[in-house]
């Protein structure tokens, strides 16, 4: 039995990009190689491992498992995993501040940035929950045509 074309066009697009990130990982070793602190790389490489999955991978589980009787629950993961991306990223400014001799590298309280990011992703999902509830509620009220 022949593939449809679309699903033969895919394959290829997926052969092609798997080579190619195959060929990048490849370079990326031996780049890697070719460094002196190529241990300190694996080390942190090998403790994000364990910290994805000894930490992340479970707070992100027992989250799911624990919304999954909630009825907007894909958008209260939404904005959960949206704050937890700006926390990520904000988390190195928080816990270590670099100390430079010029003081306009980095001039922001990143403290009350965090938290107004955060404050805005409530907003947003709060006010996407209100306008499904109205419009769910708007739609029951509504005769059905026949």
């Amino acid at each position: 039995m022949r593939r449809p074309t679309k699903m033969r066009r895919l394959t290829g697009v997926r052969t092609v990009l798997g080579a190619a990130g195959l060929a990048l990982m490849a370079l990326g070793a031996v780049l890697l190689w070719g460094q002196a602190t190529r241990w300190n790389v694996v080390i942190w490489l090998a403790g994000a491992i364990v910290v994805h999955d000894g930490l992340i991978a479970p707070l992100v589980l027992g989250a799911g498992l624990m919304l999954g009787g909630l009825k907007n629950r894909g958008l209260l993961r939404g904005a959960l995993l949206s704050a937890a991306c700006l926390t990520l990223i904000a988390l190195p400014l928080l816990l270590r501040p670099l100390q430079t001799s010029n003081s306009s590298v980095l001039p922001l309280n990143y403290p009350r940035g965090l938290l107004i990011s955060l404050a805005v992703v409530a907003t947003v999902a709060g006010l996407v929950g209100v306008v499904r509830r109205g419009r769910a509620r708007s739609n029951r009220r509504r005769p059905k045509a026949r």
